[in-house]
């Protein structure tokens, strides 16, 4: 199939996800994404899924449409990626540079767990819950976090499962604390603020003595958070003895009206 070159192109910017670069790309042609693949040939249902799985013939249809250099295209997608980074990789937006974005970008790294910083203007990336509430945040949880996202991009670059498995343990520990469930690598993309920022200031702590801070908030903590811990631990009984001991020698030293939930 002969694909048309479109009336306006536009270049892609540095780290640029195809599927925001083709909505640039759509506006400025005055259509939507959908009515834009189907003029390309592209199914318009696999929109989302390029962004993770494009083949040949759809970049060489994109680029030529696009009047780009082929190797463009791809570069903008997230291509083939260790277990670790791909499962810290989110499958949908859940934060934005909220300067950038209304600009009309969205780029790569804003979908990745350890991101927290915009790399173009500098700024916090935002959920967009934050943005819409405007809700006010610890300044000190917001230092932390953004220790533990440094922690999580070194941990996720260099593929370490040892240093990835206490990572999550501190996720895993820091959801009890807030009576959550569900899996830790999506809890950090949550787009609750709040939430996401506690997991990744755990990570940082988890960092200096993981086993004293674990065992201080143990000390008072509902079955819920009680849960959590034998799980971040279900596989290392040992450590799990370790805590302990460490919270019940805790106990005898500053008493039972000892209250530690925060990280």
């Amino acid at each position: 199939m002969r694909c048309r070159p479109l009336p306006i192109s536009a270049a892609p910017v540095p780290d640029e996800l195809l599927s925001g670069w083709l909505s640039r790309l759509a506006a400025s042609n005055h259509c939507e994404v959908a009515d834009l693949l189907t003029h390309i040939g592209i199914d318009a249902k696999y929109a989302a899924a390029l962004d993770h799985d494009i083949d040949r013939l759809a970049a060489d249809r994109i680029s030529a449409a696009a009047r780009i250099d082929p190797r463009l295209v791809p570069s903008m997608t997230f291509a083939a990626m260790p277990e670790a980074q791909m499962r810290l990789t989110a499958q949908v937006p859940f934060q934005n540079c909220p300067n950038c974005a209304d600009g009309g970008l969205e780029l790569r790294h804003w979908r990745r767990a350890w991101a927290f910083d915009c790399q173009i203007c500098g700024d916090r990336l935002l959920s967009k819950a934050d943005r819409k509430n405007g809700a006010a945040v610890s300044e000190k949880l917001v230092d932390r976090a953004r220790r533990g996202a440094r922690v999580l991009e070194r941990i996720a670059m260099s593929g370490s499962a040892c240093q990835l498995r206490r990572a999550m343990r501190a996720v895993t520990f820091a959801m009890g604390l807030k009576a959550l469930r569900g899996d830790p690598f999506f809890t950090l993309q949550s787009p609750r603020p709040n939430i996401r920022l506690f997991c990744l200031a755990a990570i940082a702590a988890a960092q200096s003595r993981p086993l004293v801070k674990a065992a201080l908030c143990s000390m008072d903590i509902d079955v819920y958070a009680r849960v959590a811990l034998l799980r971040a631990y279900e596989k290392e009984p040992r450590l799990l003895a370790t805590v302990d001991q460490i919270a019940q020698r805790m106990r005898l030293r500053v008493g039972p009206s000892t209250n530690s939930s925060h990280i």
